[in-house]
């Protein structure tokens, strides 16, 4: 159980709920502070106080006064309009990430929600009722608001009966085949009656504190860091394979070089490659050598401050998912006659950027990646080994094509990589005349990073089929063991591949299969 008070959340924490689906709760605090929050609603209501969202309009209709009979049908009519969205669904993790910072966010007590409503949200969450939502539609700004509201769709409910497909749909199998990406859904009426959960009926100010903030690019943000987090290390240890295949020169990482540059993650990576080719004797074994080419020679400078956007990045999404995000806010703190402040904390944009920024910083790792695999794979940059690492060059055609894979991926990331913040479409009638799309720079840097992911995974391959020639067609290391002959990191990883069941490629191979197996292996630690 993980108790939440709307400001300590941390991103593993964010990342066990979404994946292994540990339970919820609110501390005692925040329950208090939500009531609280909730008095003055009612307060606002009694003194027929003009408040933005409780009683009028949204966006463009700011300005229309909404009856004290309607309040509910109001909320209700926002969440419905709202539900917009269009697209591929958002995966489950995604999903439960979403709903838990919805419900951190109001943790917090100044949303003006009532305790029933967010319980209702928590016991979704916690009976594993998820939601489908569409991944594109919100242009990052007044929160992501056509995304959240098909999740609230599925909570709330009007005052009379309804038809099934006003209740939203909900997730009740994911198929993530290869071959087949695909969701199955079910009614969110169905869902909930099967789960024993009551949808609620919608008060004053709660669909407007449901569905306004920026949860899901936080969430889509929050979830592929630490994945990224783990790529960047596992990516460093591969480095080592690459670099003992290619029979690199280690002056190029020794500690000093790197202390006068002063760059904190430069110096870590070079320290860690370092430690990593301790007892290789592939390093430092090309006669005569002075320096290799910069794929190899610089890698800590460009993985240096790609480790330094990780942190970074961690930093700003972490304070945002303890973040109050909606809009208006009720601060029982000010001992002021105005009960309600409009603000705009549910712009986007300190995620839009970050996650600009993330997807260059992640696209470099892929594309220096792709220039080791090229320099393995040609006989006229790879000190000795065959074409395309292969035994019989012409006959077969060794790890030639995935080379084309990485480099097709690449290319693609270039085209992802154009920043998204810089955009903005003003909406709803020019109210809304700035917007984040942090939305998309969020789902933008996911597919990078999955991008990514498969590059690593092809040096990789790669780099372990030139460990293995080594041993083979070198006459100073021909039939060593590999383990007298590798760093003691490279030593690992090369193993782990091969306990994996990546063999050696002794002929032609159909070779998605490898590249999934590995891609299994690189999302665990190696």
């Amino acid at each position: 159980m993980i108790y939440l008070d709307g400001t300590s959340l941390t991103l593993n924490e964010i990342y066990e709920i979404a994946h292994e689906r540990t339970r919820v709760e609110l501390t005692d605090e925040a329950r208090k502070k939500i009531i609280r929050c909730r008095k003055h609603i009612e307060e606002i209501i009694e003194k027929d106080q003009v408040v933005y969202g409780v009683n009028t309009g949204f966006g463009a209709f700011k300005d229309k006064r909404i009856s004290r009979d309607k309040l509910k049908e109001l909320q209700r009519n926002l969440i419905i309009s709202h539900s917009t969205g269009v697209g591929y669904y958002l995966s489950v993790p995604v999903v439960r990430a979403i709903m838990l910072l919805r419900i951190n966010s109001l943790a917090s007590g100044y949303s003006g929600i009532r305790m029933e409503t967010l319980q209702t949200l928590i016991e979704m969450l916690n009976k594993g009722i998820h939601p489908a939502v569409p991944a594109q539609g919100s242009v990052g700004a007044s929160g992501d608001l056509a995304p959240i509201s098909h999740i609230i769709l599925v909570l709330s409910r009007g005052e009379d009966q309804e038809r099934e497909e006003y209740s939203g749909r909900v997730i009740i199998e994911e198929n993530t085949d290869r071959d087949n990406y695909s969701i199955k859904t079910i009614s969110g009426l169905k869902a909930m009656h099967d789960a024993g959960i009551e949808r609620v009926i919608l008060d004053a100010k709660e669909g407007l504190a449901l569905n306004n903030g920026t949860n899901v690019m936080t969430a889509i943000a929050a979830l592929a860091l630490v994945d990224a987090q783990l790529l960047f290390e596992n990516a460093v240890k591969i480095f080592t394979a690459s670099l003992e295949g290619l029979r690199g020169v280690s002056d190029a990482y020794l500690p000093k070089i790197h202390e006068l540059r002063r760059q904190k993650g430069q110096i870590d990576v070079a320290n860690k490659v370092m430690e990593y080719i301790q007892g290789s004797k592939l390093t430092d074994s090309r006669r005569g050598e002075v320096q290799d080419s910069y794929s190899l020679r610089c890698f800590p400078q460009v993985a240096g401050p790609i480790k330094e956007t990780l942190n970074f990045a961690a930093n700003i999404i972490e304070r945002e998912a303890n973040a109050v995000t909606d809009n208006p806010l009720i601060i029982p703190e000010i001992t002021d006659d105005k009960l309600a402040f409009s603000g705009g904390n549910f712009h986007g944009e300190p995620i839009a950027q970050v996650c600009d920024f993330l997807k260059i910083a992640i696209a470099e790792l892929g594309n220096i990646s792709e220039r080791r695999i090229f320099k393995l794979t040609s006989q006229f940059l790879s000190h000795g080994l065959p074409s395309m690492l292969t035994t019989e060059p012409g006959l077969q055609s060794g790890i030639m094509i995935l080379q084309y894979t990485a480099a097709a991926l690449v290319s693609e990331n270039k085209v992802l990589a154009h920043p998204a913040s810089v955009d903005s479409i003003p909406t709803s009638e020019d109210v809304e005349d700035h917007v984040s799309m942090g939305t998309i720079a969020a789902r933008q840097f996911r597919e990078i990073l999955e991008n990514v992911k498969r590059i690593i995974a092809i040096e990789y391959i790669t780099a372990c089929q030139a460990l293995d020639l080594r041993l083979r067609i070198d006459p100073d290391f021909q039939d060593c063991r590999p383990e007298t002959v590798f760093g003691h990191m490279t030593y690992r990883v090369y193993s782990k591949l091969r306990d994996a069941g990546v063999e050696f490629w002794e002929r032609d191979k159909v070779a998605y299969i490898d590249i999934e197996k590995t891609l299994r292996l690189i999302t665990t630690e190696l």
